[in-house]
């Protein structure tokens, strides 16, 4: 009896992380954009008690603020006439104009492009249009034009479709969900399987997290042919990444991040999608497209 009891409760447990997010997807559907999918940006009074908006941009200007103010006091915010600085916001620069068309609220941004010196290999892009650049990004991976626009359409995407105020909406409500199942069972098995219900909950919401770092990919690589930058260097990108990541990475399972094949993988099956959008902001046709040249990165 306390074997079936354990099997159901584990059955359980590992419900919480698989079987959400497939109901998600069959209620919800997908939004289709020129052939990328992507999920519905989410509204609702829970969602607007547990991320309101307006508190989490108010919290983003903020934090941004004081991460360059602090910069900028340590010496590591690279100022605005260097040529990186310059780089980086020029590509933005053009980007920028075609954001709206996976969020219209980002036609009123106030969009903001630094970049700070750091070794990190890293840059993001907070809601409102926040971006920051670190060095060790750019000079590490000797990004060309086209892939620093494939990491800032990347970037941008996740705050176009609103990644960072579903991952909190998601943590809360998993966090929730899996105390209160965990405690259930626990009573019911007679085990304290409490720590088990919670990484549960903690491999949903890195699911989660996975499909939108995916999702990013696509939308990023949008904007960015769009804007003229070719989508190729996704791949040139992610083959860097795997280059530098060497000496091992996180298994997929317990990372945010899908593996570099698997993005390589998804970014090449839309190629049929993305290469016609840059060859027509060339006013060309792909087949007249010349390779893609990458630069080699630093090892």
């Amino acid at each position: 009896m306390n074997t079936l009891k354990n099997t159901i409760a584990v059955l359980v447990l590992c419900g919480i992380a698989t079987a959400a997010p497939a109901q998600e997807r069959s209620q919800k559907g997908q939004v289709v954009q020129d052939g990328i999918a992507v999920k519905p940006l989410k509204k609702g009074i829970v969602r607007d008690v547990l991320a309101p908006e307006g508190a989490m941009d108010q919290q983003s200007a903020q934090q941004y603020a004081a991460l360059m103010t602090q910069a900028q006091q340590k010496g590591a915010l690279v100022p605005a006439n260097d040529p990186q600085v310059r780089r980086l916001r020029a590509i933005a620069q053009r980007i920028i104009p075609h954001t709206a068309r996976w969020n219209q609220e980002a036609q009123q941004w106030k969009w903001q492009v630094n970049l700070l010196q750091s070794d990190q290999v890293n840059a993001f892009c907070m809601p409102g249009g926040r971006i920051a650049f670190f060095t060790g990004i750019i000079n590490k991976l000797r990004l060309t034009d086209d892939e620093i626009a494939a990491v800032m359409g990347h970037e941008i995407a996740h705050a176009l479709r609103e990644h960072g105020r579903d991952r909190q909406v998601k943590a809360t409500g998993a966090g929730v969900a899996s105390s209160v199942i965990g405690a259930a069972i626990s009573a019911y098995t007679g085990y304290d399987l409490r720590g088990l219900a919670n990484t549960a909950g903690q491999l949903y919401v890195l699911k989660f997290s996975r499909d939108e770092e995916r999702e990013a990919d696509l939308v990023g690589l949008d904007i960015a042919a769009r804007a003229g930058y070719d989508p190729r260097a996704g791949i040139a990108l992610w083959n860097k990444m795997a280059a530098l990541d060497k000496n091992g990475a996180p298994i997929e399972i317990l990372s945010t991040h899908p593996g570099g094949a698997n993005r390589i993988e998804q970014i090449q099956g839309h190629m049929n999608v993305l290469l016609p959008l840059y060859a027509r902001s060339r006013n060309t046709s792909v087949d007249r497209l010349p390779a893609y040249r990458s630069n080699v990165a630093v090892r």
